[in-house]
């Protein structure tokens, strides 16, 4: 075939999908997961790796991921977290103003029943 083809796309550049967004195979996508959600699954994947020994440690992963060791902590510092706590920021909607930021008062605190009241009370204040 020796002659030219045009193909024509059209690409949208708007920063979020639109709520209507398909897949490539036709499937409906909802939301996006949010970012809190995001970083406790990265941390969780990144201690399994350090633990198995497929990283070597939190600075390799930092020169791997080309952040600062520093950042790298304040991602796994969301393990401290109580489990449930864990689990439920894993499959929680989109909440305005829940963050890896805005948790580090809750993630400060060692005892897992003071972090749960904390979030309970994070989570279910007004909009």
């Amino acid at each position: 075939m020796s002659g030219n083809i045009e193909v024509t796309y059209a690409v949208d550049f708007r920063a979020a999908k639109p709520s209507n967004w398909q897949s490539p195979d036709g499937e409906s996508i909802g939301t996006s997961i949010p970012r809190i959600a995001r970083l406790m699954a990265i941390a969780i994947r990144f201690e399994r790796l350090v633990r198995t020994g497929t990283i070597r440690d939190y600075a390799e992963l930092a020169r791997l991921g080309r952040v600062t060791r520093a950042r790298i902590t304040q991602i796994m510092k969301l393990l401290d977290l109580a489990p449930d706590l864990q689990e439920q920021i894993l499959f929680l909607p989109p909440i305005n103003g829940l963050n890896e930021r805005n948790l580090r008062r809750i993630l400060s605190k060692i005892d897992w029943t003071e972090q749960r009241r904390m979030f309970q009370k994070f989570t279910h204040r007004p909009v």
